[in-house]
């Protein structure tokens, strides 16, 4: 069993990243955060990304607004982000107050500024195949973590357990591309799939991202296959907080080729993949 590094492969992008923002001319790449509220476990993403961004180059512009805010306030101030030539990506934290729309608030951002993939300009962009738009984070960097893995995707059977718009749907979209590193045969189950473990047994790539602690099992697991966990769940563990993945990682690891461990792994490369991101936004608008 191999354990894929996701936080040493995502180290080589923000290296990269690093490099590539010192030798530029320009002024220094904008990464705008918008934090509506104070949702502690936001503020706690918010924190990691601004600190990946101060090590690469990337500038952080905090947005940070009381939970009470009318939706006209945020998408006037969205629009001001919009037009201010400093800001390359603009990032919602989510999730939102419920008296915001979540849609309505993606739909405000530029898609050129969309560097999270949410915007369904640069969603319908990935469904085609086109270039130009952006790749959700999460998606993007499992993608990349299997092409450095050198997992082989041309005609394997993938089976990403989960449907949610942020990874499962994007990431089969991504997987089954007729494009370098794709070409996949993607099945994506979800809680109401028939015959879900028999289904999962088949694959030569599980991608777990379902929400549920310790949902994949062995008997799931065919002998020899990738791994890939994407759940992060805090549970209780002998009187103590303890991050777990999706994934039973001590009883499927040794039915493994690679896995993917939780922390470590998938969550790195999201981030990696915001900063790549916010890098390529800024090259596109420093190079026209």
């Amino acid at each position: 069993m191999r354990l894929i590094d996701g936080a040493a492969i995502a180290q080589e992008i923000e290296e990269t990243i690093k490099n590539a923002i010192g030798v530029a001319t320009h002024r220094k790449p904008g990464l705008a955060f918008i934090l509506v509220g104070n949702h502690p476990a936001s503020r706690s993403y918010i924190k990691m990304k601004k600190k990946k961004c101060a090590e690469v180059g990337i500038l952080s512009i905090d947005r940070e607004l009381h939970d009470e805010i009318t939706e006209k306030e945020l998408l006037d101030e969205i629009q001001k982000l919009n037009c201010d030539p400093n800001v390359d990506g603009i990032l919602v934290q989510l999730p939102l107050p419920p008296h915001l729309s979540t849609h309505n608030v993606l739909m405000a951002i530029d898609p050129a500024k969309d560097v999270d993939g949410f915007h369904p300009l640069n969603v319908g962009k990935m469904l085609l195949g086109e270039h130009g738009g952006y790749l959700p984070c999460t998606p993007l960097g499992i993608h990349v973590m299997l092409t450095h893995s050198q997992v082989p995707l041309l005609g394997k059977h993938v089976v990403i357990v989960g449907r949610s718009n942020i990874v499962g749907k994007p990431l089969a979209a991504i997987l089954m591309q007729k494009a370098p590193h794709c070409n996949a045969t993607v099945t994506i189950v979800h809680s109401l799939s028939e015959n879900l473990p028999e289904i999962c047994q088949s694959a030569d790539v599980l991608v777990a991202a379902i929400g549920k602690p310790h949902f994949i099992q062995p008997h799931m697991v065919k002998a020899g296959a990738v791994v890939i966990d994407v759940g992060i769940n805090r549970i209780d563990c002998c009187g103590k907080s303890k991050i777990v993945g999706d994934v039973d990682f001590d009883a499927v690891a040794p039915l493994c080729s690679m896995i993917t461990p939780v922390p470590k792994g998938v969550g790195p490369m999201t981030i990696a993949m915001l900063l790549s991101n916010t890098l390529l936004s800024y090259q596109r608008s420093n190079w026209n």
